[in-house]
């Protein structure tokens, strides 16, 4: 038996006692034979890499079809060896996490952003089936990050900004923190290299002086714990990884020495009442940093994560970072949602479906183009946390600067549709107020209350953009600034008509009435007269006695129909209502939809004179990205 062989069945035996011996050795034997002769470009042998990467998936205790696709993951992708061949080799489960490791190729794309988009769109999709598919792909990517140095540079720049965009916040959401810190700091070495080697020389500058005070500090912890009988696992100091030295750097605007002056250590106790005596014993040996405590274990991360953590003041002058857990807990911070991953039959373990559930997202950005899918994906995984509170305790986990909207929605969808006032601690709040981490809200509903299009201008969780969407029929996604744009260019409020006194005249944004909708019209405090479709929600809750009659008042003059088909590309809704506005033309209606590869864009124009008709049409097609307008049912 190979020396490789040998090492990875004994230690997937450490963990698993009752592993398929044999179907290990089989996959390494058709991976040695497929790769036979390969190179990799550092000169090494092929084999070595999906060698390693079943390594980093043996720390994440993988279960053994996850170990053979690490073995087999290249075959298909850089060897004569087809997929046939692994199904017919191999049960569906070790095929399907091979096909899903293998990137698109047979496909040509028109820019690098969708060949990553479909890549990326690929593995999330099957990672919702099967979420090893993601611990593969993470393996594979730290590997390659690992030997990125044999790359050309513009090559290595691009793989590092792709890590750090994607695969960095991917590892943060799944728990995996070792895996996410080391990515991190490997992308910064090519992306801030300056960067990279001043703080790896400071580190190794300060190294023997931190290391000192650290044991002295352990081993007063240590003593603390004996005198007080209190059974511990472990006290050790704790890595700080470069990335996460440089961004709280930047975010306290501080200089190295002020950050890397602390020293952290890392607890771990039997159970969880222990945290919490540990934490008593520590403030007690040392003074607590006023605001720099945080109870994970009561309120866990999104990803699971739990432990507690405090900042005290030392005798050095120095400040000590102290995180207190026990082993259940450090395992989960340690292999993330992979502590949860296990079959039991057919059966996929609950508290893991519940860790990965923001996967479901991905499946409402399935139309978007691919750069617009990178961004919206860097967007959702970039955003900070809170933790906000039900009226009976349950935590809610939301993005920073979520409003009572998004978690109205992320109770349920009936709650946020339904939503028409909300109270945070007790106390009557607007629904776009940001609520903070501790918050108690409470929603009122009303049955026949819905969704307001004003509320895709401040809700900020994807969730609640999807379900506000749907709920008004809008079929695309909107930019707010454009949509404001539109509203100045499409101003409808110059055709209503009513009797009495003369007043400003607004369309209602929580309705959006159109030319062919039945409309009503309320005065409102400032005196103006406010226009809402006859059937909008939102105007039982208005004094009727201010209650207007009002209708459509357009002249019975030729109205241009429009349809343009254009290309799926940002924008070009503003470009083309630019275009008709500097011809100083009144816009009627504008409605967007998707129509298969296109976008269709339908308005409704008020010609000045019978020449604007081909005038306009002219203009239109010399926009980029317009590919055909149609007029009045005539095609152009």
């Amino acid at each position: 038996m190979d020396k490789e062989l040998k090492f990875i069945i004994d230690e997937v035996k450490k963990y698993d006692k009752r592993v398929d011996v044999s179907i290990i050795e089989k996959s390494y034997d058709i991976a040695k034979d497929a790769h036979q002769g390969q190179k990799r470009m550092s000169g090494e042998d092929f084999l070595n890499h999906p060698l390693e990467v079943t390594k980093i998936l043996i720390e994440l205790h993988a279960d053994c079809p996850t170990i053979c696709a690490g073995l087999l993951h290249d075959v298909v992708e850089d060897s004569p060896l087809s997929l046939n061949k692994i199904k017919k080799e191999f049960d569906s489960e070790i095929a399907k996490l091979v096909e899903a490791a293998t990137k698109t190729s047979k496909v040509s794309f028109d820019s690098p952003e969708n060949y990553t988009a479909e890549n990326l769109r690929k593995i999330l999709f099957a990672t919702i089936k099967d979420p090893r598919v993601m611990f593969l792909k993470l393996a594979d990517r730290l590997h390659n990050m690992r030997t990125l140095k044999h790359l050309r540079d513009e090559k290595a720049k691009r793989v590092a900004k792709e890590t750090m965009d994607i695969y960095a916040p991917i590892a943060h959401k799944l728990g995996l923190y070792s895996i996410k810190g080391e990515l991190e700091d490997l992308s910064m070495r090519y992306l801030l290299p300056e960067m990279y080697q001043y703080i790896k020389t400071k580190i190794n500058s300060k190294r023997e002086e931190r290391e000192e005070k650290a044991n002295v500090l352990i081993k007063a912890v240590k003593k603390t714990f004996t005198e007080m009988d209190l059974k511990y696992y472990d006290v050790s100091g704790r890595a700080k990884y470069f990335h996460s030295i440089y961004k709280k750097m930047k975010k306290r605007n501080k200089s190295f020495d002020e950050i890397y002056d602390l020293i952290a250590i890392r607890i771990i106790v039997e159970n969880v009442s222990d945290c919490y005596r540990v934490l008593a014993l520590i403030h007690q040996v040392w003074k607590p940093i006023p605001g720099r405590f945080k109870d994970y274990i009561a309120v866990p991360k999104s990803n699971g994560y739990q432990s507690l953590h405090t900042d005290v003041a030392t005798e050095f002058g120095s400040i000590l970072e102290v995180q207190i857990r026990t082993l259940d807990m450090h395992y989960v911070a340690k292999y993330g949602v992979a502590a949860h991953w296990r079959y039991k039959g057919t059966e996929r373990d609950k508290m893991f479906d519940r860790r990965v559930a923001w996967l479901e997202q991905v499946l409402d950005w399935k139309k978007k183009a691919g750069s617009e899918f990178l961004d919206t994906f860097k967007v959702n995984f970039f955003q900070d946390e809170i933790v906000v509170f039900t009226p009976k305790g349950d935590p809610i986990i939301l993005a920073e600067g979520s409003t009572p909207i998004d978690f109205g929605f992320e109770v349920h969808s009936w709650v946020g549709s339904h939503c028409v006032k909300a109270e945070v601690n007790g106390k009557v709040v607007s629904l776009d107020t940001k609520l903070t981490s501790g918050d108690i809200i409470s929603i009122i509903t009303q049955n026949n209350a819905k969704p307001s299009r004003n509320w895709l201008n401040y809700v900020v969780t994807n969730k609640a953009k999807q379900r506000i969407r749907s709920e008004l029929k809008l079929e695309i996604d909107r930019d707010p600034k454009q949509m404001r744009l539109e509203e100045e260019i499409v101003n409808l409020s110059k055709f209503i008509g009513f009797s009495g006194k003369k007043r400003p005249v607004k369309i209602s944004k929580c309705c959006s009435p159109g030319l062919k909708d039945k409309i009503v019209g309320y005065i409102t405090k400032d005196k103006a007269l406010t226009v809402h479709k006859s059937g909008c929600s939102n105007i039982f809750a208005l004094d009727q006695k201010k209650k207007v009659d009002v209708k459509w008042d357009i002249p019975h003059e030729k109205i241009l129909k429009l349809k343009v088909y254009v290309n799926d590309k940002l924008g070009m809704v503003t470009k083309i209502l630019n275009t008709i506005a500097q011809r100083k033309l009144s816009v009627l209606s504008v409605n967007v939809r998707p129509n298969k590869k296109t976008i269709l864009i339908s308005l409704e124009i008020k010609p000045e004179n019978d020449d604007d008709e081909e005038e306009i049409v002219n203009i239109l097609k010399e926009i980029k990205n317009v590919l055909t307008v149609v007029c009045n049912k005539k095609t152009y």
